[in-house]
């Protein structure tokens, strides 16, 4: 996905729609998505359809593409744009697109099999998780290391996946892998962000590379991402007090 193709058609966009007696359209039919399919398809420009979806906007459609962005179009593929689609009531303001980010991260997040990621478990019972994607060259996802005992202390697990920001065999991938394939990895992992220094352990077959390209189909894009158990992304860092009220224990 080239991303001049998209700064060319991008369209600042923020749809709101009056959900009182407003209905879901009808599934689109086989034939009205591979109008769509035929029309975008357009793999000389980084355009290939994965799924496309209804939305509650009659004549709108939802289209995921592969390796790229969820955008929208008109049923007759003409036309689409890339943005998020909001719903407004007396209650407030909903961003329906994030709705069903959340969903997609939750999808993506129960692939993964709790041996491969390295948790960090609260002594007494489990009030809360969060899944981190990190990065042990990155002085934020060190900040929030620290953060660690506070969280399990407050019954907060801490499940982490690999995410080298420099890419596979950089000096982050080497050091993510030594950690994952050691013999005790929390204690590697929390050596390695405390900044001591390790020898390059990189067995076959870890999971970093798996974890790195999950980790761009969720839509992180710098480390720390924090994921809650309702799918919901927290970028950045964020102290242990500022964490337990995003997850709501405090």
């Amino acid at each position: 996905m080239t991303g001049h193709f998209f700064r060319v058609v991008r369209l600042a966009l923020l749809i709101i729609i009056f959900v009182f007696g407003a209905k879901k359209v009808l599934a689109m039919d086989a034939e009205g998505k591979k109008r769509i399919s035929d029309a975008l398809n357009l793999p000389s420009q980084g355009l290939l359809v994965e799924t496309i979806s209804d939305t509650m906007i009659p004549g709108i459609f939802e289209v995921q593409l592969a390796d790229g962005p969820i955008i929208y179009s008109t049923s007759d593929g003409r036309y689409f744009f890339s943005g998020d689609i909001y719903s407004v009531s007396k209650v407030g303001v909903e961003n329906l697109s994030e709705q069903r980010r959340d969903i997609k991260r939750l999808d993506l997040l129960s692939q993964v099999e709790s041996e491969d990621m390295i948790i960090f478990s609260p002594d007494q019972s489990i009030k809360a998780s969060i899944t981190v994607f990190t990065d042990i060259t990155c002085f934020y996802c060190q900040k929030l290391h620290r953060e660690v005992p506070e969280l399990n202390s407050q019954g907060v697990e801490v499940r982490y996946l690999a995410y080298p920001r420099s890419g596979i065999g950089s000096e982050g991938y080497r050091k993510l892998a030594s950690a994952w394939c050691a013999e005790n990895r929390q204690l590697t992992l929390t050596k390695l962000k405390a900044g001591q220094s390790s020898p390059d352990n990189v067995c076959p077959g870890n999971p970093v590379s798996a974890q790195f390209a999950l980790g761009q189909e969720a839509g992180v894009r710098g480390t720390p991402a924090i994921i809650t158990s309702e799918g919901k992304m927290i970028p950045g860092y964020r102290s242990a007090d500022d964490l337990m009220i995003a997850i709501g224990l405090k």
